[in-house]
Parts: C-alpha cells; structure tokens; sequence
C-alpha cells in the first residue's frame, strides 16, 4: 500500500508539472524524430561520403599535375651538379620539377568507377529514406499506444468515480441493515481492485510516453507530453483495393525496393571494373626539371697577357634564374602497362564480381517477395482487427446494458454485490478491450495505406 501511495504521489507531482510541459503532436513528433535520430545523422554521414566518392571519381578522369621544389647542402666529397665532377668543399643546390600525367585508356574502369560513384550515392539516398519510413512508422506507433493508454486511464478512473459512489451507499445501506455487511465488502474489494487499476494505467501512461520519448532520442521524459487528443477511426477505401495491387503500387516507389535495386547495378558496375583489369593501360606523361647551385664556375676569358697562363680563365659566381633557364630540360612520353600473368588475381576478381551480381539480383527477388508477404500481412491484418473492434463495439454495448440492469437490480436488493461486481468488470474489460483494438486497428490501417503511398503524418 506505500509503493501505491508513493506512486500516487509522484503522479499528482507529474501532473502539477504537466501543465509546463511541451505537448507534441502527431507530425511534430515525426519530424522530431526525423531530425534527431542518431541512425539518420550517421547514414546522412554516408551520404557526405558517398558525395565525396563522386568527385574522386571525377577526380580520376582529370590529369594529374605535380610539382616539386628541393633545397640541400652537401659537404666534403660531393659531385658538382655544374661540371658533373667530383669535388670537395660545400655546395648549396635547390632543383624544381612540374611534372605532368593523364590516363588515356585503363578498361574504362575510370569511367565505370564515376557511375558507380553515382549509382552508390543515389542507392544511400534511398537507404536514408527507408530509414525515416521505419522510424516514421515506429513513432506513429509509439504516438497511438500513449493515447491508447490515456484513454484507458481515462475509463479506469470514470468506472472507480462510479464504484466509489456505488461504495457510500452500499454503507448506508448496511448501516441502516436494509443489506449484509458482506455486500459492502464486496465493493469494497471491487474498488481497491479498481484504484489498482487505475494506479496501472497511470503506470501505462508513462511507460508509453518514455517509449516514445527514447524514439523522439528525449531524455527529459517528466517534461515531454503528446497533445491531449482522441483518434477517430478514419473513413478508408484501401480495402476497395486488392492485396496484389497495392503490392504492384509498392514496388513503383517503396525506398527499400530501390535500394536493393540499386544494390544490383552496384554490383553490376563492380563487375564490369573487374573485368577493366584485363585491358592495357595506356598513359602519357611530361616532366620538366631545372636545378641552380652556388658553385663558381671557370670562364674562358680574352688573354691579354700570353705570357701569363693565369689570365685564360675567370672565376664567376654563377647567377640563379640564368642557370634555372640553362639546367632545364624537357622529358615526356606513354606508358603501356598489358597484364599478362599476375597469379589468377584478375580472374578470380572477375569471378567474385560475377557471383555478387548474382547475389544482389537474387536479394532483389527475396525483398520483392519479402514485400508481398509483408503487405499480404497487413491486408490481412486490416480486416482481421477491423472484425476485432467491431465485435468489442458490440460486446461493449452488450455489457453496458447487462451492466445497466445489474445495477437496477443491485439498487432493489435483487442482486448481491459479487454477481454485481462480476457485471461491473466484465464492463471494464470489454471498454479496455474497445479502446485497445480501435488503436490496433487505425495504426494497421495507416500502415496499409502507407504501403499503397498514402501519407502518414495525418492520421484523421
């Protein structure tokens, strides 16, 4: 009895607070959850990726252009870079170099690799989506059991409001000795079994709401709150549609369909890379390099003096952009690289390739079918708990009016209290039974729908 009071307790806290809190709607709660949802941000993480791969391969087919520049010094014996001797002293040298390369042909393995750069940044696209379809699904689901459990909450307290007022007569009756003291403890077991009820369904509540929030990624469960609304079951003309249609209209949009879709291709692009590795390759190149050092230099000179050996030849400190223009020098070319044995490695890549097409195109097959099955399913579901909640609407009328002449009789002194308790709960299951097959039947309902491309935010 403390844990109830103490429950009790924490509630009517929640409640006081509650008037504070953020109530979310159905949309809102999926956009949310869009938005939030660490799944998501990490397959959008792929999507930058998969943007990325998109200009590498555009990359691939460019030239490719590089430059280099380098600065030494050498000390003691060291080869002279002007004269190509060897020498002893210090020598500071720099050289630069441009050099240049294209890919003319490789298989065409350049030009496959950009469109399954395409092909895979289209296929994370769908994969993202299908992934915000289940969530959305998830979070609709998530929304309906809070307000499916609110709505219990809501029966449970009206029967216990009821019971309690049926509780004071009955001990005014037993004190006045008009009934036995015996029925008056029969409601009073009918009404504690009811405020554990209701004590429950409180629990429901909450439990629903932090199922939600966790979805919505909310970790401030006490201040988050659904809008205080009740579904109707919507009017739907899905059922005036067969099964096999609203597959056929699945299979022209649904995001899961177009993954494994582009999966295929994926692996058809693969194969044919494979088989680019058993062509030549065929490149050109160009190359320019210079160097410049500080190393004099002798220079001939007009010897006016032939007496004097000496005056042939002058020391001069050589000059950097001269010899920039004077070192340089010019290489280019093609390059022909033909595959010949490299240990079964091309084949058995060209195999792999081979059988992972055939595994794409036969998980394509088997999440067709997985889809049929699963809307198969839901048709099947629709109308099953459509029959459901039809027949709790009658059972619930039913017991409404043997709950009315129970309660005629209880009054009269017809009746004792255990067959009028008995009437009373059979009462409170089938109103609980109404509330939670109507709720099963609206969401089996928009999942229906939303397989033949409804939309599913609006669920009225």
């Amino acid at each position: 009895m403390k844990k109830i009071l103490l429950v009790i307790l924490s509630l009517c806290v929640y409640s006081n607070s509650s008037a504070q809190m953020k109530k979310m709607g159905l949309l809102e709660c999926v956009m949310y959850a869009l938005e939030n949802n660490i799944s998501i941000a990490q397959f959008e993480l792929d999507l930058e990726n998969a943007a990325l791969a998109e200009k590498d391969a555009l990359g691939g087919m460019l030239p490719r252009v590089n430059g280099s520049i380098s600065l030494n010094e050498s000390k003691g014996l060291i080869l002279d870079p002007q004269t190509q001797t060897n020498t002893i002293g210090t020598i500071l040298s720099g050289s630069a170099g441009l050099s240049f390369g294209y890919t003319i042909f490789d298989g065409l393995r350049t030009i496959r690799r950009a469109q399954r750069a395409q092909l895979n940044s289209l296929a994370t696209q769908y994969r993202v989506a299908d992934l915000k379809d289940d969530i959305s699904l998830a979070v609709a689901n998530a929304y309906l059991r809070v307000i499916s459990s609110k709505e219990s909450l809501k029966v449970a307290q009206a029967q216990y409001n009821i019971t309690e007022q049926d509780l004071k007569r009955t001990q005014e009756l037993v004190a006045s000795g008009v009934v036995p003291r015996g029925d008056l403890l029969e409601i009073e077991a009918t009404a504690a079994n009811q405020e554990q009820q209701v004590v429950n369904a409180e629990n429901s509540v909450i439990i629903s709401r932090i199922n939600l929030a966790q979805l919505l990624q909310i970790t401030d469960y006490e201040n988050f709150d659904i809008a205080d609304e009740s579904f109707e079951v919507p009017s739907s003309t899905i059922l005036e549609q067969s099964a096999k249609s609203i597959f056929n209209k699945a299979l022209t949009f649904r995001n899961d369909i177009q993954v494994s879709k582009y999966n295929v291709a994926l692996a058809q692009q693969d194969y044919k890379l494979a088989k680019g590795q058993l062509f030549p390759t065929l490149s050109a190149f160009l190359n320019y390099n210079t160097f410049a050092s500080d190393q004099f230099r002798l220079e001939p000179n007009l010897n006016e003096n032939p007496a004097d050996p000496t005056d042939d030849f002058s020391l001069i400190r050589p000059d950097v952009i001269t010899q920039l223009y004077t070192n340089d020098g010019i290489n280019y070319g093609l390059s022909l690289n033909i595959p010949i044995f490299n240990g079964f490695a091309t084949s058995n890549n060209v195999k792999r390739a081979e059988i992972n097409v055939k595994r794409s195109e036969l998980q394509f097959e088997q999440v067709k079918l997985d889809l049929e099955n699963t809307v198969n399913q839901a048709y099947v579901d629709v109308k099953s708990f459509a029959k459901a909640y039809e027949a709790a609407q009658k059972t619930l009328e039913a017991r409404r009016l043997a709950y009315q002449y129970a309660k005629e009789r209880f009054d009269v002194g017809l009746m004792n209290a255990f067959n009028f308790s008995q009437a009373q709960a059979r009462l409170d299951n089938a109103e609980a039974n109404v509330i939670r097959t109507k709720y099963d039947y609206i969401f089996r309902l928009k999942v229906l729908e939303f397989y033949f491309g409804l939309p599913l935010a609006e669920m009225q």
